[in-house]
Formats: structure tokens, sequence, C-alpha cells
């Protein structure tokens, strides 16, 4: 039985961290793409991103035993994406629209795999996060922990913005970066029977 090579498109250590809850090795082989879009829609933003960095791989003489497995997060609010700020004015900025509000986060997720063809998957998961009102001198200590400044919105749900969040409607990991879940449900209900996997899915990866 030869086995399955996952390919996490991501250099995202919290991306790497979720999907080592499987307990199964994959390969990091980041996407270096150009993430610009001027589609303003979360769902169909996020979704573009995502498959662009898949296919991107995919060029790159992707073997036939290999998944390719790519995501992209964006924060929306007012109609308007909210990426990675480029230093600090620009967080507090994106921190300051948040403030008392409710907006969206959104994480596609786009699957590759062969089957006598290249074949995608992709779905889309949206969450909805309340922030507090976030007080000057809370916002000034945030932004010193440098927590913003790789985070699509400016922010990380998993840091020291969980004491302005008030409240999250959704999956959490999603607004972390990556749908697990969503992903662990892909394979026991579509790719093992995609692929007509026989054995319990975990024995076609090497584990962790």
């Amino acid at each position: 039985m030869q086995k399955i090579k996952l390919i996490l498109g991501s250099a995202s250590p919290r991306r790497k961290e979720l999907l080592s809850h499987l307990g199964i090795s994959f390969e990091i082989r980041p996407s270096n793409i150009n993430e610009d879009s001027d589609i303003k829609d979360p769902f169909n933003h996020s979704l573009e991103i995502a498959f662009r960095k898949n296919i991107a791989l995919l060029n790159e003489k992707t073997l036939k035993n290999e998944i390719i497995l790519t995501a992209d997060t964006i924060v929306a609010i007012d109609g308007k994406i909210l990426g990675k700020p480029k230093d600090l004015l620009q967080a507090k900025e994106m921190l300051s629209l948040l403030s008392g509000r409710t907006h969206t986060v959104a994480t596609a997720i786009v699957v590759s795999y062969f089957k006598n063809e290249w074949k995608h998957w992709k779905h889309v998961e949206m969450t909805h996060v309340t922030f507090a009102k976030i007080s000057d001198e809370t916002l000034e200590r945030y932004l010193l922990t440098g927590e913003s400044m790789d985070k699509a919105g400016a922010y990380g749900i998993q840091g020291s913005s969980l004491s302005f969040i008030s409240k999250v409607e959704g999956c959490y990991a999603t607004v972390v970066g990556f749908p697990l879940g969503v992903f662990l449900n892909f394979i026991e209900q579509h790719l093992s029977k995609e692929l007509c996997w026989e054995k319990p899915w975990r024995s076609y990866f090497t584990s962790i």
C-alpha cells in the first residue's frame, strides 16, 4: 500500500499546530503567490486566494500520491477586507474599526487529490466575532505584544485579544486559521470513499 503524502501549503504556525492534532505527518510547502484581490465578498475572496495557492503548488511537479491542502483566512466588516497590517499604525486603525462591533472571519480550504485526474474540493467556513469596546489603554498594550503584525484583521483569537473578544458565533478554529473539524470530516466522509480506501484512513498516512 503506497502511503499518501499530505502537503500543507502554508507557513502559518497556527495551521501547522492545528493540523498536527490529527496525528499524521505532513510536509510544509508554502505557496508564494500574490494575494491581492478585488473581490469584496469574504466567501469568494478567501476561496479565490486559497485556490490560487493550491494551483501554484500543483504546478510544481506534484506527485500523484500527494494531497495538497491550502487555506486562506480573511476578516471583513462593512464590505471591507482587512488583511495583515503593514505596520502598527494600520493595525491600530483596524482594531479601532472592529472595536465594539461584530465582524466576519472566513477561512477557505482547498484540497487537491489525484484519481484518474486532479480533483479539487473546496469549502469556506464563516464565523462571526464580536469585540467589546477596546479602551485606549488596552489597545496600546495589545499593540505592544506584536500579535497584530502577521494576522488578518490585526489580531489572533488565541492570544491576548481574548481580553476584548466578547462573543464567537461559529467555529473557533476558523478564526485561528484552519477549520480542523471540517477537514477531518472531508477525509472520513468524502476522500475515503472517493479513493476507495478499505482500511481506516490513518493507515494511509505516516503517523507523527
